[in-house]
């Protein structure tokens, strides 16, 4: 009997481990993270947006680049196989790798196409292609933005980066005012998710119990999603109040 080329896909590996290919039909949490069947892959050697940051385009005004630049490898992907090569598990115990799809190293199409930087602090490998995406103004260099690590973090001394001359209002648009405690611009982009809950992380929908009062002040542990189903994929459960 020949089982669907899906399954067969599916499952190749459930817990590959370090120095270990997986192969299979690829799931997108955002930008730099996927699932492959069980495993949990963190791309190692960039950072992408995250799904609630909010960047400026060319004409200065804001934008959501980190659901673009999903739905962009959403898009790259098309159903097709990915291959993965491990090397290692982070500290929230997401196995590392690179990824290729029919060949081409999904991490260097992102980074070369604006949707991702080089995290320099853990790899030089995509600088040159930084270089070409920022000379070209792909993706978030064709206006202003915060490098993911510093919007995770951001504050009134976080840098702002751009291709050209940032506009004198990026500061207060990508700090200031995307530091309030509300929803990202997207209006389906109101599940709050708590990413410190122990020990998984929680997200709570509008009307729940717990909806108000979780603060959604910037921070590593408080994440906004746009479904229920990306919220899963990150590894969430609904809260039961």
């Amino acid at each position: 009997m020949r089982l669907p080329v899906s399954a067969l896909l599916l499952s190749v590996s459930v817990h590959a481990a370090s120095g270990e290919q997986i192969r299979g039909m690829a799931r997108i949490v955002d930008a730099d993270t996927v699932y492959i069947g069980q495993d949990k892959i963190r791309f190692s050697g960039i950072d992408a947006p995250e799904t609630e940051q909010v960047c400026l385009d060319s004409a200065g005004k804001n934008w959501n680049c980190g659901i673009e630049a999903k739905e962009r490898l959403q898009a790259f992907s098309r159903d097709r196989e990915w291959k993965c090569e491990l090397s290692g598990v982070d500290l929230y115990g997401r196995s590392l790798g690179a990824c290729t799809v029919d060949g081409e190293n999904v991490s260097r199409w992102l980074v070369r196409n604006g949707w991702a930087l080089s995290f320099r602090r853990y790899s030089l490998d995509y600088v040159p292609d930084e270089d070409f995406a920022r000379e070209h103004r792909h993706g978030v260099w064709s206006g202003a933005f915060i490098a993911p690590w510093d919007w995770r973090h951001r504050n009134s001394s976080t840098v702002i980066l751009g291709a050209v001359a940032v506009p004198a209002h990026a500061h207060f648009a990508l700090v200031a005012h995307a530091s309030q405690d509300q929803a990202p611009p997207a209006p389906t982009c109101l599940i709050k998710g708590n990413l410190s809950s122990v020990p998984q992380c929680i997200y709570h929908v509008p009307g729940g119990r717990f909806y108000d009062r979780l603060s959604m002040q910037p921070s590593s542990s408080r994440r906004w999603f746009c479904t229920e189903a990306e919220a899963q994929a990150a590894g969430c459960r609904k809260s039961k109040l």
